[in-house]
């Protein structure tokens, strides 16, 4: 992977295909005025198995290193235990040894030089008197009501929060601090965090970070993708007949383009990823159903894509069959590194263990005795006589001399 190498170049590549910036001033001090790397850091929360969505990401970390920038991976431990309990307390080691497996084999997959990058666990420093004592600190500037307003849109919101949600923004915030980097990088449901940072950090005499913020992948019905939702997600490790069971029933309206996850996959996924593995223009390629359909739909621009869809000229069955087909082969280095390793296997079990079946004891329905092929306590047969459990309680005379007698035994006891 080759650096660019103006400055200007640098800055380019640092903002391209960003949904937004905050600071930029300061970015531009560091790359223009003191020529130096640009620190960044992407941190994640380990919570639910990562989905596609986490491509977006990759993809600008690997333009990030292109451009000369340090590059920070947080895998936030805590954070999963505190939002919620997204990740309880005994499985928390496992799923952030299992993202350490996910993620690093998600770059090597898009040929980024992972040793050119430092992945950092939380736990590893955010467990330290210093931290704790700036984390004090930082509680005692901000109010419950910045702070809940700042994790509205990324820790899980309930009717009766706890502490702990409140305390999710301010360490994300303090993070920058202890990482000792210029921008945040992260995805714009993380925007009010970012906020909270700028504000909040020069109270307790820490500098402000600027912000980096990507573009949001659609879930496949529609909203937010969510690793804690897996109808809403294609994940990492899905097999390809999974990811095409899920593409098929994925939120894909003809002639709609907003809200549209299918088309989402392409715009901030599939043409992304295939940019950076030419080394030039991404390309998508729509197969036709039939041969005598014409020739194949190449797309290179995103705009020309929702255009043809708008127009009908591109439907969903042509789209999904075509996104399937590149998840598919998207996926493929990764699943098959995971597959080699019994190691991550391990991880992977430990970390989200299956759940246990809860087995209920079959109700017995009582049908009583006249339904064919009951078992009954007594049964008649044709010379009068009975079988079964109660026949002695039940049975009938065989002859009149009998029948006759057990008359006199009854009228006598009567």
């Amino acid at each position: 992977m080759t650096e660019v190498s103006s400055a200007e170049e640098k800055i380019a590549l640092i903002y391209e295909n960003l949904a937004e910036v905050l600071k930029d001033d300061l970015i531009k001090d560091v790359v223009l005025s003191q020529k130096r790397s640009l620190k960044i850091y992407w941190g994640s929360a380990t919570t639910g198995r990562p989905h596609c969505g986490y491509f977006v990401p990759m993809v600008k970390i690997a333009q990030f290193l292109r451009a000369g920038c340090t590059i920070k991976i947080l895998l936030a431990d805590i954070h999963g235990f505190l939002d919620n309990l997204k990740a309880p307390i005994e499985l928390v080691k496992y799923r952030a040894e299992y993202y350490r497996f996910i993620i690093t084999s998600l770059l090597k997959s898009l040929n980024v030089p992972i040793e050119r990058l430092e992945i950092v666990l939380g736990s590893s420093y955010q467990l330290s008197p210093e931290y704790t004592m700036d984390l004090f600190r930082l509680c005692s500037v901000v109010t419950e009501h910045d702070s809940k307003k700042a994790g509205a849109e990324v820790v899980k919101q309930v009717s009766n929060p706890t502490l702990s949600g409140l305390l999710y923004p301010l360490m994300q915030a303090l993070d920058e601090q202890y990482l000792d980097v210029d921008v945040q990088f992260g995805g714009v449901d993380q925007r009010k965090i970012f906020i909270l940072a700028t504000e909040q950090l020069p109270k307790i005499n820490y500098k402000e970070r600027a912000h980096l913020m990507n573009y949001m992948v659609p879930g496949l019905s529609g909203g937010k993708m969510s690793a804690s939702d897996p109808d809403s997600k294609i994940d990492l490790l899905d097999a390809p007949e999974v990811v095409e069971k899920k593409l098929k029933k994925a939120h894909c309206v003809p002639k709609e383009v907003d809200g549209n996850g299918v088309i989402g996959f392409v715009e901030y996924v599939l043409l992304p990823v295939s940019s950076l593995k030419n080394g030039g223009k991404g390309k998508f390629v729509v197969e036709r159903r039939k041969v005598e359909d014409g020739e194949a739909l190449v797309y290179e621009d995103i705009s020309v894509l929702k255009e043809d869809y708008k127009a009908d000229r591109l439907t969903p069955q042509l789209l999904k069959p075509a996104v399937t087909k590149a998840f598919v082969e998207l996926l493929r280095p990764i699943r098959t590194e995971y597959d080699s390793s019994p190691e991550w296997q391990e991880v992977l079990t430990k970390g989200y263990p299956p759940p246990v079946a809860i087995k209920k004891d079959k109700k017995v329905k009582d049908r009583g005795t006249r339904y064919p092929g009951a078992k009954r306590e007594v049964e008649a047969k044709p010379d009068g006589h009975v079988e079964g459990p109660a026949k002695e309680a039940t049975n009938l005379a065989t002859g009149a001399e009998a029948a006759i007698q057990n008359l006199e035994i009854a009228r006598k006891n009567s």
